[in-house]
């Protein structure tokens, strides 16, 4: 595998989130690519049932709660040093702008932006993530274009898009990239939470919109496997968007 440039043979990659959906797809795809994976996440359970699915050896699980700062410090300070970071963490909450509150804003932001900013700033102050390293930012399509009820959460993701910038701005000349990915739908268990939310006529009328369908947790991972992989070595700043043409319409 490593006679390509599209493997992860040799490297270490700490994926948040990894309990389910895209980020248990990210941990599962990593693995068969020959990365050793650190996951993490607040269910222990889920996280064991994911580990089972990982090709390979030297995996890790480290229980964490990206919200408690202590969690945080000791997650840190378990790891030795790696060469990839997978922000998949985070939450949606839908909201109108007249519902917001102080709390419900802080709680989307807390879950999406704050903890990745802290966790970012933590790895790198503590000299833990090796040169010519890779972030991922797990973003969203809604980071730029916003819809009805997700004020909240597509400022977050705009957010975090704008960091995952100035990191490979900073760090560039240690050759450490920064990028995200923006999907649109994506079977999940959030699509699932979205889908008994709408009703059945909605939903279908939304997913016609998709030249390709909408998105499978894989489609998603193996983007971020090349984004973390010697293949991408000379990208770094960018969003990449997945959306199955969706936007090709707007």
């Amino acid at each position: 595998m490593s006679n390509t440039a599209f493997h992860l043979t040799g490297k270490t990659v700490l994926i948040t989130g990894a309990s389910s959906g895209i980020g248990r797809q990210t941990a599962i795809e990593c693995a068969a690519m020959g990365a050793k994976t650190i996951l993490t996440a607040r269910n222990i359970e889920k996280l064991n049932s994911v580990f089972k699915e990982l090709a390979g050896e030297g995996h890790e699980i480290i229980l964490c709660d990206l919200l408690n700062a202590n969690q945080t410090s000791s997650l840190v300070n378990s790891i030795s040093s790696i060469d990839g970071v997978v922000h998949c963490a985070g939450l949606v909450k839908p909201f109108p702008v007249s519902f917001l509150s102080r709390e419900k804003i802080d709680e989307t932001l807390h879950s999406n932006f704050y903890t990745v900013v802290e966790l970012t700033t933590a790895l790198l102050k503590a000299k833990k993530i090796n040169r010519e390293a890779a972030f991922v930012f797990l973003s969203s399509i809604s980071g730029q274009h916003p819809h009805k009820g997700g004020s909240m959460y597509a400022a977050s993701k705009a957010a975090v898009e704008a960091f995952c910038k100035t990191v490979a701005l900073e760090y560039a000349a240690k050759g450490i990239r920064a990028n995200c990915v923006s999907p649109a739908m994506v079977k999940t268990p959030m699509f699932d939470d979205a889908v008994s939310g709408m009703s059945t006529q909605s939903m279908e009328e939304h997913v016609a919109k998709y030249p390709l369908g909408v998105g499978y947790p894989e489609d998603v991972a193996r983007a971020v496997v090349f984004l973390l992989s010697p293949a991408s070595r000379w990208i770094t700043g960018t969003n990449l968007v997945m959306d199955g043409g969706l936007l090709l319409a707007y």
